[in-house]
């Protein structure tokens, strides 16, 4: 059975997507942006960023009844892959025992100019 995973506590999605869709126990969260929700505003620097991402996605696994410890893979979009030891720095403290797979990428851009983002693939 498919679920829309929706809540207030990540920001909103910025166009035709979900924050979130679980399907047969799986919950694959949209890539979140480290844009605040409660105003909108996005944080300086690569580490508060991958921090506020990793937050959005935390409050939508919450709202699915998951948790970081679910997560089984990631992907991590960057605008400049010299800010990927200060994005590790960050990322590995959300996961302190068993780390999901990942991948990580430069990209030219990312929407609203934001330096990082984060989506994730949990489990049941």
């Amino acid at each position: 059975m498919r679920k829309t995973i929706v809540t207030d506590k990540a920001p909103a999605a910025i166009g035709p997507y979900s924050q979130g869709v679980e399907l047969n126990g799986t919950v694959y969260v949209s890539g979140q942006l480290p844009v605040n929700p409660a105003d909108g505003t996005m944080p300086a620097g690569v580490e508060n960023q991958t921090r506020q991402a990793l937050d959005n996605i935390g409050a939508i696994l919450n709202e699915a009844g998951l948790t970081f410890n679910d997560i089984v893979k990631t992907t991590v979009l960057l605008a400049d892959i010299s800010d990927f030891a200060a994005m590790n720095a960050v990322y590995s403290g959300y996961f302190p025992q068993d780390k999901p797979a990942r991948v990580c990428y430069q990209v030219v851009a990312l929407p609203k100019g934001a330096l990082v983002e984060i989506d994730a693939v949990a489990g049941r």
